[in-house]
């Protein structure tokens, strides 16, 4: 929209307010003009992962695709503005359940679920609630712990915060299991777990990729993005394919995978005041290893220094996807003794990464046109590696480099029966809530999960839902059991992804090409 802005009152939260409108969305009016910040901005403007949810005169909309003007004379709820005993029931579930992890999608998800109770849907009904989380994605806890909070609330189960819990604890095993910092607590499903762009001063300017290698500095989100010419991402009709080919050998067992997205909610994001440290992206959450190696805090740093003002500077779901690292391809194969080769796209780490499980795989490094790739991605290599010897020695315990050992079998309604040790549990009901996630992970890597990438190495897939996780409808129940254990805490959940992969690769009969799920001719 061109020319003079005009003002759109409505009411946020209780109170009413007027916004300047110069063609901006709902999500831009409450972040960035008015200072919301439970509601999260995971894919704007894709309206794709419903981190940005509100209610409308009651009713969720996902604000990020609903302009300004739409809800003009509206009246706007986020979970800042519920009433007080219904946000604290809503934060006791979660955090009861482990329905929450880094807490980004979870406001969204909070809004969903209440409209869903408003409108009577029952404890009971899981249709219903699966029905309600398909406009969401949650990377993090698997899904069925959502459905265990919303069980609770729902019943109008008295959810109290437990006194006797330790969430100093928790947090520590929550920052084991993520490898990053990460605080546990009610206030985090309501959005407090304090991410960069939440904290950030109200003055202060917005930086986002120019697409050439720069940054594009202005007063706000929405003139930056307009100044760089975003233009919102789309899905090919392309389905990925493995891009490396098999190694010459007599091998019992195949296996070819695709590039893969770690597909993290919060899109890079990072803030900086002149002369001080930056406040980077792993404020609250691991991105799955992939957020250390992010420009973001670096740019912070020095677009403040150069402007003289705090910068944010931001990436948007498409940056993330064509700038942000990916699993690496694999194409290996072993013999009966569990011998063989594992070719990779080259990626450092990850010869040493095999090794430490698989000293019988002979690792070919080769070059490939595509993405970044990052071995500290969760279990890369190693995870493959455990696939092809599972194959040939069948399911057995998978212990991780750092000594987690896990073992899982899926029985043949689809349940998912996960056995952990990560010694001292410190928490389990976190690390119940980290375990499942990882098992939603695994089975999303074996059975959906890919991108499509160009011959020229530009990934084609540039939407959130075109990654291929799996939809809270498509998620099985998860029953995990933790071993006692009096050793150091070590993460437990890396060896759940990779022994619930196995255990999925293996019931699908060991197909050689990730993900299973997919249609390909012959």
């Amino acid at each position: 929209m061109n020319g003079p802005s005009r003002t759109v009152a409505l009411e946020v939260d209780g109170r009413t307010v007027e916004v300047a409108d110069d063609g901006i969305t709902l999500l831009d009016a409450l972040r960035d003009h008015l200072g919301v910040r439970s509601a999260k901005d995971g894919c704007s403007p894709q309206g794709q992962c419903g981190c940005c949810t509100v209610l409308v005169d009651g009713a969720p909309r996902v604000a990020c695709v609903t302009p300004l003007r739409r809800v003009a004379g509206r009246r706007i709820t986020t979970v800042d503005g519920f009433e007080p005993e219904v946000a604290a029931t809503w934060a006791a579930a979660f955090a009861a359940t482990g329905a929450s992890q880094c807490g980004f999608c979870t406001p969204g998800i909070i809004c969903r679920l209440e409209g869903a109770r408003a409108k009577g849907v029952a404890a009971t009904d899981v249709a219903a609630v699966d029905r309600a989380l398909a406009a969401h994605l949650c990377r993090c806890t698997g899904w069925r712990p959502i459905h265990d909070a919303y069980a609770l609330v729902a019943s109008e189960t008295a959810v109290a915060v437990r006194a006797d819990r330790d969430h100093g604890a928790a947090g520590r095993r929550a920052t084991i299991e993520g490898h990053a910092p990460q605080v546990v607590g009610p206030e985090v499903a309501l959005g407090g777990g304090g991410f960069a762009d939440d904290t950030a001063p109200a003055d202060a300017l917005v930086a986002v990729p120019d697409g050439r290698g720069d940054w594009i500095v202005a007063e706000t989100l929405a003139a930056a993005r307009r100044q760089a010419g975003k233009v919102q991402g789309r899905r090919t009709t392309v389905d990925p394919t493995p891009p490396l080919e098999l190694p010459a050998g007599d091998w019992a067992a195949t296996l070819r995978t695709c590039w893969v997205e770690p597909a993290y909610l919060e899109p890079d994001a990072a803030w900086c005041a002149p002369g001080a440290d930056p406040v980077g992206p792993l404020v609250n959450g691991g991105a799955f290893g992939a957020k250390r190696s992010s420009p973001v805090a670096s740019a912070a740093r020095q677009l403040a220094d150069r402007h003289g003002r705090p910068v944010r500077v931001l990436l948007a779901r498409e940056d993330v996807v064509r700038l942000g690292p990916k699993r690496p391809p694999v194409a290996g194969g072993v013999d009966a003794s569990g011998r063989g080769v594992l070719r990779v796209v080259a990626t450092q780490g990850v010869a040493a990464a095999v090794a430490r499980v698989a000293p019988g795989l002979v690792v070919e490094e080769v070059e490939a046109t595509g993405p970044p790739t990052d071995a500290g991605l969760r279990a890369v290599g190693w995870a493959e590696a455990a696939l092809l010897l599972a194959a040939v020695h069948g399911p057995g315990p998978v212990v991780a480099p750092d000594g987690g050992s896990a073992s899982a079998t899926i029985d043949p309604d689809g349940t998912v029966c996960v056995r952990v040790a990560a010694g001292e549990p410190l928490d389990e009901v976190v690390l119940r809530s980290y375990c499942v996630g990882a098992a939603h992970q695994a089975l999303s890597w074996v059975r959906s999960e890919g991108l499509a990438v160009t011959a020229d190495g530009v990934v084609a897939d540039l939407t959130i839902r075109s990654f291929g996780i799996l939809k809270a409808s498509e998620m099985p129940p998860v029953v995990v059991e933790v071993e006692g254990g009096d050793g150091p805490p070590v993460n437990g959940s890396d060896a759940v992804f990779v022994a619930v992969a196995a255990a999925a690769w293996l019931a699908a009969g060991t197909p050689t090409d990730l993900p299973v799920g997919l249609d390909r001719p012959a």
